[in-house]
């Protein structure tokens, strides 16, 4: 339990909140108080890591959430306000004891993080894409969550000394962005659609929180602009396995780019449908044309460092393109727009 509070405690650092950091450490370090909250933790069954069922995530959600809510003995010891370690442990620790049952809610489900400012590299894709092929896209999200990324399209994009995107956003991103811009060409998105196993309506309030409450206290800037992303949400996900969901979605429209993309999500889907697929993508690959291209995008976790990798793979001709690597939150991009006639087929 230490060793997987210790850790997300050195992650919640390497992202970028202090605040984060310092909660998951005092949870690693400290003696927690005797009570239902605590004995379930410490009694949990399987992998409570960051790897696994992000057990640390689930309850620091778990007192956002409460906080978000107006708590009486968290409030003073959140941000923006500033205290010493042991008056926040005492208000978490009154806290674990106080509000069981809403705690206990939280920690039943695995976290749901819909990090809007990924869609920073679905932009320069999409931009890439329209450029290359001058055709509308329809999109298909798997591991949606809320579906903010599905509406990346209406976000704004600064960098290079550039702007893209709407004269009117939802909401502007500015990440920290070295590398060529991407191409002036508007994508034009003709249909959307995404997926996930527990999806969220951000028109319910419910669901509302759960999006705000996995971001961190101290970063107000995630918090604005998931705030603006709910607002402008406007498709429903749908609730299915990804790849049950995707298979009849391949077949070719005529006349649109099918671009199929996620964000930090394909690796929480089960090997063998993560083998399945890469299967059923790669068939439809074969009969794709000119004139009804595929093309499969993923910002996710290779392994490498720093951050993820963004891979696009394109059909016809099975093209595997690499763009370079982004923050796991977007907050920088390092962009590397290969051509498609450099890449061994």
């Amino acid at each position: 339990m230490s060793e997987a509070f210790d850790f997300q405690s050195k992650a919640c650092a390497s992202l970028g909140s202090p605040f984060m950091a310092r909660l998951m450490g005092l949870f690693a370090t400290r003696d927690w108080p005797q009570g239902a909250i605590t004995d379930r933790i410490f009694n949990w069954a399987g992998d409570i890591s960051p790897r696994a069922q992000s057990v640390p995530l689930r309850l620091a959600g778990a007192l956002h959430a409460l906080h978000l809510q107006g708590h009486a003995i968290l409030g003073p010891v959140y941000p923006p306000h500033e205290t010493s370690d042991d008056v926040l442990w005492r208000a978490v620790s009154d806290t674990l004891l106080s509000d069981t049952t809403a705690m206990n809610t939280w920690l039943d489900s695995a976290p749901q993080t819909n990090e809007v400012r990924r869609a920073a590299t679905l932009i320069a894709i999409g931009h890439w894409l329209a450029d290359r092929y001058q055709l509308p896209l329809r999109l298909s999200e798997l591991g949606a969550s809320g579906g903010l990324n599905l509406h990346w399209d209406r976000y704004g994009l600064e960098v290079a000394g550039q702007r893209f995107g709407p004269s009117d956003p939802a909401l502007t991103l500015r990440p920290d962005w070295t590398g060529p811009p991407p191409p002036a060409t508007d994508p034009v998105v003709a249909a959307r659609a995404g997926v996930d196993l527990n999806p969220l309506d951000p028109r319910n309030p419910d669901h509302a929180l759960r999006l705000q409450a996995y971001l961190w206290p101290d970063q107000p800037e995630r918090m604005q602009i998931t705030r603006a992303a709910v607002d402008a949400a406007k498709t429903p996900v749908e609730q299915a396995d990804a790849i049950d969901w995707l298979a009849p979605r391949l077949t070719h429209q005529p006349g649109q780019i099918h671009l199929i993309y996620s964000t930090v999500a394909w690796q929480y889907f089960p090997a063998d449908k993560q083998a399945q697929g890469i299967r059923l993508i790669e068939e439809a690959g074969k009969t794709a044309t000119d004139q009804s291209p595929l093309a499969w995008f993923g910002m996710e976790n290779d392994g490498g460092t720093p951050g993820a990798a963004l891979t696009l793979r394109l059909w016809p001709g099975n093209m595997t393109l690499s763009f370079g690597r982004a923050d796991f939150h977007g907050r920088w991009v390092r962009w590397s727009a290969n051509q498609p006639d450099h890449i061994a087929r």
